[in-house]
């Protein structure tokens, strides 16, 4: 049964939490000090997830860059295919934050979103 040591990002305290796994299940954990890292690296160690943050291109703004983020987390095993689809949008101006630039990007129903509200470029 293989080991894996996950360092708890919940709160300040930073965890070294030992996590036993056949990858379908945990078996044993050990070095927590809370419920919320025993959730964090159980979902860690058997389903891995991060929120990505990225830049897409706008025309004809007030910024040539547009901040993005997922709608939720990103299985570890399909960011590189996200970040392939992000690479590709161009948003013209104006944008709001809080607007959906790509819907179910990678297949994956997850959606990215403008973090950021630019104005269309007045010259």
């Amino acid at each position: 049964m293989p080991e894996k040591e996950i360092t708890c990002i919940v709160c300040p305290i930073g965890c070294k939490i030992l996590v036993k796994s056949d990858g379908k299940k945990v078996d044993h954990i050990q070095g927590y000090n809370c419920k919320r890292g025993v959730e964090y690296a159980t979902n860690e160690a058997l389903d891995p997830k991060r929120m990505l943050t990225s830049s897409v291109l706008v025309e004809n703004g007030e910024w040539p860059l547009l901040s993005v983020k997922t709608s939720q987390p990103v299985p570890k095993e399909k960011i590189y295919s996200v970040l392939d689809e992000i690479k590709k949008i161009h948003v013209k101006a104006p944008i709001k934050r809080g607007t959906v630039i790509s819907k179910n990007v990678a297949g994956i129903n997850i959606d990215i979103i403008s973090t950021k509200t630019i104005k269309k470029n007045k010259s």
